[in-house]
């Protein structure tokens, strides 16, 4: 099967408990750190306000575009990390590097830099710290299923 095709349904599907964990360790942090909303929907809600669509989408619209661009996101990176996991005999690990370094790029660098979101360094500790755990359960995932998928070479790593 394409390898493309195979990454992009593990990111797909990596990024089901990526966004469990979001939701999960928002909803398990001291109510005075708690904030709202998690960045996929402010990403998204700031590219809808810049391309003047934001208020025909409304709160409804908002919300499927962020589930829909965020499944995206990760099916794309998993297209992406799926060639590196023909070469690592350590998927999983590849995996959660790979998502820790998606973290990254997006939050230190496209995401500021087309004025979406202000960079990580100017973010509260927590949510760094979620959005990090996030990404390297997304990592983990799409580097299991990967492995998996590369003929079970890998599919036994711890």
């Amino acid at each position: 099967m394409n390898t493309a095709l195979v990454g992009s349904l593990a990111g797909l599907i990596a990024t089901v408990p990526m966004s469990a964990t979001m939701l999960l360790l928002r909803r398990l942090a001291p109510p005075e750190t708690r904030y709202a909303p998690l960045p996929p929907e402010t990403v998204t809600a700031n590219a809808a306000e810049d391309a003047h669509v934001r208020d025909d989408l409304g709160e409804e619209g908002l919300q499927a575009t962020t589930v829909a661009g965020h499944f995206a996101y990760g099916a794309a990176a998993g297209a992406l990390f799926a060639p590196i996991v023909g070469w690592t005999p350590r998927p999983v690990a590849a995996g959660v590097a790979f998502g820790l370094a998606l973290w990254a790029v997006g939050y230190q660098g496209w995401v500021p830099a087309f004025g979406l979101m202000p960079p990580a360094t100017e973010q509260p500790a927590g949510r760094n710290a979620v959005m990090i755990a996030a990404h390297a359960v997304w990592g983990a995932t799409a580097g299991l299923l990967l492995g998996r998928a590369a003929g079970g070479r890998h599919g036994n790593e711890q």
